[in-house]
């Protein structure tokens, strides 16, 4: 199989790191076609901190997935999050030469462009420049301003910074891995391709992905995505707490979270008791869960409220910024029992739970449809997209090569697809991934 007809999504996560191939089917799904995952050792809430061991996970979770798939993996979609992530609002505004003249890209490109000349804290970076909603000449709430006449144009963004340290350190772990760097996107946004649907983005939702180092928040209305943030907390400090609490190891405290716990203590009866056999011999432990329950409910009760402040912090109380779709929950952390109704109780908004099987193909296999994966199975659906719209200017720049309408001196179509990639209306987003993949191919 060539490598057009395949992408890879590849979500380097504080507790796992997941490889994940599929394609499109004829009926717009996506068909997995292998999975590779490996325990990620060099990586801290979202950061990399040790980058030998992180390059030694990639490449299990890689080799794995081309085991599975007995397809070789090239380039890969990878997500960037971590507690280096922050968020703001901005305005800003240009004024047109010609008012007579219709806005078009570049005035559009040349106000974001405006934006990213920022001055952020020093070793930060503008990842993100996402517009809101434009103003033409004081007429406000416009989606779209290309073809409009006027002389001031304005604009409302929400624009993402990190450290741009750990982002370098990322890339070089994919580099060092032996893969190329397809895209790199923001975990967030890619958890709510996968588990949000278009109706729930209109009317307003707040996404909350609870991954093991980091919870990342992302809230959309009308369709557009108005606030991110990453909490320094997930599901590993929960099992930190556990270990703490009861005395026991690291492997056993997540084992008895996952199989007895609950965000809820008032579910468990007093007399409700687990035995954990001892070290080396030692006496075994009896847990009672009512007491598990009650670690677990005060860790996940901080982590809620501190997402809660973000999304009141986004607006939520207005009622013009209301978020009548409420919170979807996903990312392993959100398996956790009675999680829905905690989240419900605490912030009083409906909840659910989000899994990423709506895009799936049918048959897919039952593990990759659960919240678990909605980050990688995000990527991949982003590289499916990066290969699709390469494939379309591929195959316009084959018509007017057959209609004779464009001569390329060496007639060298990968030449010409470059060109017009280039051409292409840009993100800064884009443009800042160019400008990291370039940085990568010239450090040594």
């Amino acid at each position: 199989m060539e490598q057009t007809k395949y992408s890879v999504g590849l979500d380097i996560g504080t507790t796992k790191i997941v490889a994940i191939i599929g394609k499109q089917n004829e009926y717009d799904k996506i068909e997995i076609l292998g999975i590779g995952k490996s325990k990620s050792l060099g990586v801290h809430r979202g950061v990399v901190n040790n980058i030998t061991q992180t390059i030694k996970s990639i490449q299990q979770a890689v080799e794995e997935a081309e085991a599975n798939s007995g397809l070789k993996i090239g380039s890969v979609v990878v997500g960037i999050a971590g507690q280096h992530i922050r968020s703001l609002q901005h305005s800003d505004y240009i004024t047109r030469k010609d008012s007579e003249e219709v806005i078009d890209e570049e005035d559009v490109d040349s106000l974001c462009n405006q934006v990213h000349k920022l001055i952020m804290l020093p070793g930060e970076e503008i990842i993100h420049v996402l517009p809101q909603e434009y103003k033409v000449d004081g007429q406000a709430e416009i989606r779209e301003p290309i073809g409009m006449y006027g002389g001031r144009l304005e604009a409302n963004f929400h624009v993402v910074v990190g450290q741009v340290v750990s982002i370098k350190n990322v890339g070089r772990c994919i580099k060092s891995a032996g893969l190329d760097l397809g895209n790199i996107t923001l975990e967030p946004l890619a958890s709510s391709d996968a588990v949000l649907s278009q109706e729930e983005k209109e009317a307003g939702v707040a996404l909350i992905d609870i991954g093991g180092g980091t919870t990342d928040l992302a809230i959309f209305k009308d369709g557009i995505i108005r606030h991110t943030a990453v909490i320094p907390f997930g599901g590993g400090v929960i099992t930190e707490d556990i270990k703490e609490g009861c005395s026991i190891i690291e492997k056993q405290a997540e084992l008895l979270k996952t199989r007895f716990g609950s965000a809820w203590p008032g579910e468990n009866r007093e007399n409700e008791i687990v035995s954990i056999p001892g070290l080396r011999g030692r006496e075994p432990k009896e847990i009672s869960l009512k007491n598990l329950s009650k670690i677990i409910h005060a860790r996940v009760v901080e982590i809620i409220e501190q997402v809660y402040v973000e999304i009141k912090n986004y607006g939520h109380e207005e009622q013009k910024k209301k978020l009548i779709a409420g919170i979807v929950l996903t990312g392993g952390g959100s398996q956790l029992k009675h999680l829905k109704q905690l989240v419900e109780y605490i912030t009083g908004m409906d909840t659910r739970i989000g899994y990423p099987n709506e895009h799936l193909a049918g048959d897919s296999d039952e593990e990759v449809a659960s919240p678990l994966y909605a980050t990688a199975v995000g990527l991949l659906m982003n590289a499916i997209k990066n290969q699709e719209k390469l494939k379309c200017i591929k195959e316009e720049i084959h018509q007017e090569e057959e209609a004779g309408e464009l001569v390329y001196a060496d007639r060298d179509t990968e030449a010409a697809t470059q060109t017009r990639m280039h051409k292409e209306r840009k993100s800064v987003f884009d443009k800042w991934s160019e400008k990291l993949k370039e940085f990568l191919d010239n450090a040594e």
